[in-house]
C-alpha cells in the first residue's frame, strides 16, 4: 500500500499475483537446490509429525505449497488441549526448542489462541509447530496469501506425495 501510494498506483496486484511472482523469482534465484531443500524439508516434517501421530498433524505454510524460499520455515499443526505435553516429547528428542509462547489473533471479533514452539532441526531447518485445542481439529481455514482453503498434508498425504511427485505445488490457478 506505501509502495501504491509513492507511485500513485490504482491497481494494486493481488496477494495471489505477488506469492506467484516470488515463487518465480525464488525458482530463478535459487535453481534446483530449491526443489532439493524442499524434498528435504518435507521429509524432515514427516518425520516430526509421526512423533504426533495422534494429534492429527497437518503440514501447511510454504513447505506444503512447494513455494519455499532461502529462510522458509517447516509449518505445522498440531490439535493437542496440552500444549505442554508437545514440548515434553520434543524435549525427548535431540530437536532444538528455540521458543514458545501464547498467541492470540482476533478474525471477525473472534479470539483463537494457540501455542507456538519454534526449533530447529538437526540440518539446520527452523520449524513452527502450532498447537491449537483439539475442538479446532477439521476446521476450514482459509489461507491469507492465496485466498483458498488451507488444506495441508497429513501424514499419508505426505508420505504419498514424497514417493509420487515429491517437489509437487499446490497453487490455486
Amino acid at each position: 500500500m506505501k509502495a501504491a501510494k509513492t507511485y500513485r498506483a490504482r491497481i494494486l496486484p493481488s496477494n495471489l499475483e505477488v506469492a506467484l511472482e516470488l515463487d518465480s523469482i525464488a525458482e530463478q534465484n535459487e535453481g534446483p537446490s530449491r526443489k532439493e531443500r524442499l524434498v528435504q524439508m518435507r521429509m524432515e516434517a514427516l518425520d516430526l509429525m509421526r512423533l504426533f501421530k495422534a494429534n492429527h498433524p497437518l503440514l501447511i505454510g510454504s513447505v506444503w505449497r512447494g513455494t519455499i524460499r532461502r529462510g522458509s520455515d517447516i509449518d505445522i499443526a498440531l490439535y493437542h488441549d496440552t500444549p505442554d505435553q508437545i514440548v515434553s516429547v520434543l524435549e525427548a528428542t535431540s530437536l532444538k526448542i528455540c521458543k514458545t509462547e501464547w498467541s492470540a489473533v482476533t478474525k471477525q471479533g473472534r479470539t483463537e489462541s494457540s501455542f507456538h514452539i519454534n526449533i530447529e532441526t538437526a540440518n539446520r531447518h527452523k520449524v513452527e509447530i502450532v498447537v491449537r485445542g483439539s475442538e479446532e481439529a477439521g476446521k476450514t481455514r482459509r489461507c491469507e496469501v492465496f485466498g483458498d482453503t488451507l488444506k495441508g498434508l497429513n501424514i499419508h498425504e505426505l508420505e504419498m506425495l514424497l514417493r509420487e511427485n515429491p517437489t509437487k505445488q499446490f497453487i490455486p490457478s
